[in-house]
């Protein structure tokens, strides 16, 4: 036996192993793929265990993230700090070792997978920010970004729409630098794919545009020599559909469901050993011509790193000066009152007064690029003069994602995770929902991507209600991590925008209006970052008798209808709470000394009220929108609903003042 068929004979046993000792897991991926782990692993990827971070790694994806066994035999191997005892504790409490790849908490794993598809997307997005990077950053005699991406996918990621939709614009744009590996085992969860997969990938591939190839999943050379090929097709990603075997060498669970999800039980672990004539004790065994074939590859990798470094030291002064403004990203310290000078003084619609914004956000910080899911002109995201990221030329800032709002969101990912970017993605709050699974990705894995959702309530108008949001700001809030900003005007868009540059632990929505929105009035003594603490008091009156919080296009209305009352002596607070989880985090004391306790509270949002319900109380009213919406203008909707001032006001009154 070859050191390297004794790696992959270690990588599969290791792999079995982690799975029986925590009786939880999927062994039959990980078998069926050992042969294309090692190969990839020593023949390939350019990586530096001792630099993980190092900036032209090629990177590899597990999409299929329920094979994360593999993943973490492959990393023991190669050097990364992640032992045989973490092996050994395999998706238990507190390992390095979950069930599936989590980034930033493995070290090796460079995204968090196992919702099938995302990480194709997430692979597009990487490969699509080293061809960015590299038009920014490399010289004709010295490039110093052209990593590649890497991807083994399953036939489960190939069967959800996120992968087809980010493969179609992987092939649209021309992404050479993008290999994915189809682990074609022909078993899912419920038994053959010809239940319900009978396509033909490769041809589905070739019509997006990319190169495919056919091979043997257990024949090293055989995918040696595609994986060279697929490195030299010009301008066409490719897919490499790799027969395996599930279970591969399980006398009685090759190519059957029954080894995908579940240990392979003691018996037929021992029955599998011994056909390898792989010795049954110890678990976990690796020798040393296990590791040889991983450290000949690192200390060549190493050699091209040391190399690299070179190059970035000869690295002409403004190519580093660009570097570090992809990378570091500093900003001036009147970043904030630029942004407020930039969104002007105008009563707008929130979307055009953010695109303001936006402009001078992407001028302070140039690693800020992204784009829109057809509806740029709509929602108004686009950066002006700053050109458009196509297969010729991928040194503009603007992307055009087309109408795959699912495939855009994973892609987003893809691009922050490389290091080098602050994406944006935009489209109506309403289609948030098919964007829903890469978001809470995002705040998973704390990656700094910026959400732009306009038309962000029932007053979206004619389109009527399949495209007006109504439950959408509840659900959104309800994802840990995500901060979401419902800006009143423009200082409110400024601090929306200036938080999503200066965040770098999570992502940032900003949902914005359709319609133009009044100039919030505040004394010249106020202090713009303030609305930074995500609620504030926007209207007051000395000893409150109602506390009443409101977002967005709302806080305009309720300090009319607090006007209205005024007027039959009530005293009213009101609050514009841009972004409630902001406040949330903040100390009890300041949240108390705002809300006032002991004085009733009401809260005015067009949307669903259930998670405004704990804010008011039980006795507390909450004025939203609980049904769908209308085909109508706006103005018809607000007056109809009862949203105008006048009818916000005698609500409040009937309930709290009758």
């Amino acid at each position: 036996m070859t050191d390297l068929e004794h790696a992959i004979q270690t990588v599969r046993f290791l792999a079995v192993d982690a799975v029986e000792k925590a009786n939880s897991g999927h062994p039959g991926a990980p078998m069926g793929l050992a042969t294309v782990g090692v190969e990839l692993f020593t023949q390939h990827l350019r990586f530096d265990p001792q630099d993980p971070n190092w900036p032209n790694r090629d990177r590899f994806i597990l999409s299929c993230g329920h094979a994360s066994a593999l993943l973490y035999s492959l990393l023991h191997l190669a050097g990364y700090d992640l032992s045989l005892e973490d092996l050994q504790a395999f998706r238990q409490w507190g390992s390095k070792t979950p069930g599936h790849p989590e980034v930033g908490h493995t070290p090796g794993v460079e995204t968090t997978t196992g919702p099938l598809g995302q990480g194709i997307g997430n692979a597009v997005g990487l490969a699509l920010a080293s061809k960015m990077a590299g038009a920014r950053v490399n010289a004709a005699d010295n490039a110093l970004i052209d990593y590649r991406v890497f991807v083994v996918a399953s036939d489960g990621d190939l069967m959800e729409g996120v992968a087809r939709e980010a493969a179609s614009l992987a092939g649209h744009l021309g992404l050479e630098n993008l290999v994915v590996i189809y682990d074609d085992n022909r078993i899912t969860i419920d038994g053959s794919t010809e239940i319900a997969f009978t396509d033909d990938v490769q041809k589905c591939f070739e019509g997006y545009g990319w190169s495919t190839e056919a091979v043997d999943g257990h024949d090293a050379l055989a995918l040696r020599g595609a994986i060279n090929r697929a490195l030299t097709a010009s301008a066409r990603p490719s897919l490499i559909r790799a027969r395996t075997h599930i279970g591969f060498g399980s006398p009685g669970k090759q190519d059957k469901a029954a080894c995908h999800g579940s240990p392979l039980g003691k018996a037929e672990l021992s029955a599998t050993k011994a056909a390898a004539g792989w010795p049954d004790s110890p678990m976990f065994r690796v020798t040393p011509e296990s590791y040889a074939p991983f450290k000949a590859r690192v200390v060549q990798n190493q050699a091209e790193r040391a190399a690299w470094l070179k190059q970035f030291d000869r690295a002409s002064a403004a190519t580093k000066e660009v570097w570090a403004q992809l990378v570091e990203r500093k900003l001036p310290s009147d970043a904030l009152e630029q942004l407020i000078v930039a969104a002007g003084t105008k009563a707008l619609a929130t979307r055009r007064i953010a695109n303001q914004v936006q402009q001078k956000a992407a001028e302070l910080m140039p690693a800020i690029v992204g784009g829109s899911a057809d509806l740029a002109c709509s929602v108004m995201s686009t950066l002006y003069g700053a050109g458009n990221v196509g297969k010729a030329d991928f040194s503009g800032k603007n992307l055009h994602f087309g109408v795959r709002e699912h495939g855009m969101s994973a892609i987003l990912n893809g691009l922050s995770l490389s290091g080098f970017f602050v994406p944006y993605g935009s489209t109506f709050l309403i289609f948030s929902d098919y964007m829903r699974p890469g978001m809470r990705l995002s705040a998973l894995m704390e990656r700094q991507v910026v959400y732009l959702f306009s038309h962000d309530t029932v007053y979206l108008g004619e389109d009527g209600p399949t495209h007006q949001p109504v439950e959408q700001l509840s659900t959104l809030r309800l994802v840990p991590n995500l901060h979401l900003f419902r800006p009143a005007d423009p200082m409110e868009c400024a601090a929306a925008w200036y938080h999503a540059m200066t965040r770098s632990d999570g992502p940032t929505a900003l949902v914005l209006s359709r319609q133009d929105l009044p100039v919030l009035e505040r004394p010249a003594s106020f202090e713009p970052r303030t609305v930074l603490k995500g609620a504030y008091v926007v209207s007051d009156v000395e000893k409150p008798e109602l506390v009443l919080i409101a977002t967005g296009s709302e806080v305009g209305v309720a300090i009319e209808a607090k006007a209205i009352l005024a007027a039959s002596g009530r005293r009213i607070r009101v609050i514009s709470a841009p972004c409630w989880e902001l406040f949330r985090a903040l100390p009890k004391a300041e949240r108390e000394a705002l809300l006032t306790p002991g004085v009733p509270r009401a809260v005015f949002e067009i949307g669903s009220t259930a998670v405004w319900q704990g804010v008011v109380g039980e006795a507390g009213l909450v004025i939203g929108h609980d049904a769908f919406g209308i085909s109508a203008p706006w103005q018809r909707i607000q007056q109809e609903l009862g949203f105008d001032a006048a009818t916000v006001a005698a609500r409040l009154a009937a309930h709290y003042f009758a």
